[in-house]
């Protein structure tokens, strides 16, 4: 069986993603904040790991201790709002630093400390936004947001483009859903989201290169 591992998959996006791999008969390696996070699951292809994703010395533990073993699909989809509520000239400096270093920092270094554990036909993925698309800025709104995913989009291509080893990268957009971030007014239910996320993820492997595309398969313009 594949074997995917979903960085940040308490709750939300991430949960719903280590469901539906599951239910598609994957193996999965999901990382947790609380010790107690995805306890109510009992697969047996589920393993738990308890990961901060800016605990540096953590994140270099758990890449060792999967060292031994080949993964499909490294999925990184732990990430902020931040203060992105304001204008990014209020947004407050200190929050504003704690949003890219768990935003962009974080998980860019995870994409380029693990990717050699990715088998070298497998993907490597980051949860991105639509809102990290400069060309689809017409609104404003979410700046400090906006401006973190612009930037983890900026560090995928550069990551892409310096290692050129045949992995499939995705920046992966799953549209504005229902989750403690998205609010109750997101026009999508996680239902709607994540399955058809995971369909794009499926039928994008192998395809080599770096894409940028959301749950309806779709790319997006940077």
């Amino acid at each position: 069986m594949p074997t995917a591992l979903i960085v940040g998959a308490s709750r939300g996006l991430g949960r719903a993603m280590t469901e539906q791999f599951l239910a598609r008969g994957w193996d999965v390696i999901a990382t947790v904040l609380e010790a107690d996070g995805l306890a109510d699951l009992d697969e047996d292809r589920l393993t738990v790991e308890r990961l901060d994703t800016t605990d540096w010395p953590s994140v270099d533990a758990l890449r060792d201790r999967l060292a031994g073993g080949a993964l499909d699909l490294l999925m990184v989809n732990a990430g902020i709002k931040g203060p992105s509520e304001v204008p990014i000239g209020e947004a407050d400096p200190d929050q504003f630093v704690r949003l890219m270093l768990i935003n962009v920092l974080a998980p860019l270094r995870m994409v380029d400390r693990y990717a050699d554990l990715v088998s070298p036909r497998g993907t490597v993925a980051v949860m991105s936004s639509g809102m990290g698309s400069i060309t689809r800025n017409t609104y404003a709104t979410w700046e400090a947001y906006r401006t973190s995913k612009a930037a983890l989009n900026m560090g995928m291509k550069s990551i892409a483009v310096r290692r050129a080893d045949g992995r499939t990268y995705i920046l992966a957009n799953p549209g504005w859903t229902q989750t403690a971030m998205g609010g109750e007014d997101a026009p999508l239910t996680i239902e709607q989201s994540i399955p058809p996320l995971v369909d794009m993820l499926e039928r994008r492997a192998g395809s080599g290169g770096l894409h940028y595309a959301d749950y309806k398969d779709e790319d997006i313009p940077w």
